[in-house]
């Protein structure tokens, strides 16, 4: 199975999440501001992570998902970290839906900096899609 993960981490709390599905994947996290992040080959499994930001996701994540090719990600699974809400995940899900990618319901949210029990809940939930 193929799989990439993407993220964008302001403070580091999304990165922490990122670095763990990557290391069960079996892949490297890569931030959607590195010049390697665009998914040019086809992937069976996307996971794509992000916080909320005033209310709203951060504008270099929304333009990385509209960005993405439908033709190159079977399935995006949803990832969060953010002391207020998880509304970020319904807006990540929503910009994946409007580019044509399928969106795993189930998605994944830490309060804050994941602590090892909530990391140790990141590596099942991340196995489920792989």
């Amino acid at each position: 199975m193929n799989v990439a993960v993407r993220y964008l981490s302001r403070s580091g709390n999304t990165k922490v999440l990122a670095d763990k599905i990557a290391e069960v994947a079996g892949v490297q996290a890569v931030s959607i501001e590195a010049a390697d992040a665009a998914i040019t080959e086809p992937v069976d499994v996307l996971f794509v992570g992000g916080a909320l930001y005033a209310y709203g996701i951060d504008k270099k994540l929304e333009d990385y998902l509209k960005s993405l090719n439908k033709e190159n990600v079977k399935k995006a699974v949803v990832f969060s970290t953010s002391w207020i809400s998880k509304h970020s995940i319904d807006l990540m899900k929503k910009a994946l839906k409007e580019a044509g990618i399928p969106v795993e319901e189930e998605a994944f949210h830490a309060k804050n900096r994941p602590s090892d029990d909530k990391l140790k809940e990141a590596e099942n939930f991340a196995k489920k899609f792989i």
